[in-house]
């Protein structure tokens, strides 16, 4: 399994409506496509206005196939449209992680 690693940063005072909306609309759309939701989180301590998000495939070309088939979805266009019209977020880093050998997602 590889790991998508997705940190969103958002402007100040825009992180619970941005979690309201995706928890409510986004989640269910892409847990549809994308299959194996790790978990959202939110800062704390540190970096405030900042979530990650996780999401397991089975490979590269898993990945691909599925975001593709997501981006195709009028929901999920819909959703897109509307998280881009709040102006919240302000910058988004993704990574793709690969479990080391030892690892229980080897």
């Amino acid at each position: 399994m590889i790991v998508e690693h997705r940190t969103y940063t958002f402007r100040p005072g825009s992180v619970d409506g941005w979690l309201k909306k995706y928890e409510s609309q986004g989640l269910a759309i892409q847990k549809r496509h994308l299959n194996r939701f790790l978990g959202l989180y939110v800062s704390e301590i540190g970096r405030l206005h900042t979530t990650v998000l996780m999401w397991g495939y089975d490979s590269l070309a898993d990945r691909e196939a599925r975001r593709q088939a997501m981006y195709q979805d009028p929901d999920w266009q819909t959703f897109i449209s509307e998280v881009w019209a709040l102006d919240a977020i302000r910058s988004q880093d993704v990574m793709i992680m690969n479990p080391a050998p030892f690892s229980p997602g080897a």
